[in-house]
């Protein structure tokens, strides 16, 4: 296949990201996001009792991310239940306490990527029965192009992630991905906003259970380069990602006004 001109735009409404709103508006739209991701994560069953955790950045205190609270179900987080947390791993706004590996893993991400806003990791059935397999995903379906040459393999495994040196790994290796394999762990996303990067990852975990899925039938046929980089142009669009994102998001939002208390 020979790629002679760039691929058609999609023709998708440009999903807004506030990055120009006064610093409150922001914050509140990064809460509410957040809030949703972990609805959204529930209704998929990526909750494995108190593990996993989705973090995003304070528009204004830039060292502060906003975390869900240790041992609260994904189902029931509200706005209010998320914590703010500091540099240091102190609760700045917030009655809960956090789980600590959030902090490490997600501090560190934070720390080495200025401009990601949000970082989503869950311990999910697909991504870590492809997370066993110690190689990173290919280039087999349209979707999973999204993280072609995008994405990292993390070969370390140590148990939990309880100290700094592990996250600062974690994030030395992620680079400027927008996506990491963590070996015997799980799936890790980063996006620009909440939107993106829950969206990833959610993308993410279909790609490992539809390559484990094709590998199990067969031999997946994969893509040539040139396929792969039209997919990866089109579905690595970071507005298609906030676009899909804010379908599921309206619908938690109608269906359970709650998580905006």
């Amino acid at each position: 296949m020979t790629i002679s001109t760039p691929p058609p735009e999609l023709d998708l409404d440009e999903a807004p990201t506030y990055a120009s709103a006064p610093v409150e508006e922001q914050r509140l739209h990064r809460k509410r996001q957040l809030a949703a991701a972990f609805r959204i994560f529930a209704r998929y069953g990526y909750d494995e009792g108190v593990a996993g955790h989705i973090t995003a950045r304070d528009p204004e205190l830039i060292d502060h991310f906003w975390v869900n609270p240790y041992s609260v179900h994904f189902s029931r987080i509200k706005v209010s239940d998320l914590l703010l947390v500091d540099a240091r791993g102190r609760i700045a706004h917030g009655a809960r306490r956090t789980n600590k590996a959030a902090f490490w893993i997600h501090s560190s991400i934070h720390d080495a990527r200025p401009d990601v806003v949000a970082v989503a990791h869950a311990h999910t059935i697909h991504g870590r029965a492809w997370a066993a397999l110690d190689r990173p995903l290919d280039p087999i379906v349209q979707e999973s192009c999204a993280f072609w040459r995008d994405h990292v393999l993390f070969d370390e495994y140590r148990g939990l992630v309880l100290e700094r040196d592990e996250g600062e790994r974690i994030a030395a290796r992620l680079g400027p991905a927008r996506a990491a394999i963590l070996r015997h762990h799980g799936l890790l996303t980063v996006g620009r906003t909440v939107e993106e990067a829950a969206w990833w990852f959610i993308a993410m975990n279909r790609a490992c259970e539809m390559q484990l899925l094709a590998e199990a039938a067969g031999t997946p046929r994969i893509m040539t380069e040139e396929e792969a980089e039209v997919a990866h142009r089109q579905f690595g669009s970071a507005n298609m990602a906030r676009n899909n994102f804010q379908l599921l998001s309206s619908l938690v939002f109608e269906e359970e006004p709650d998580v905006l208390d």
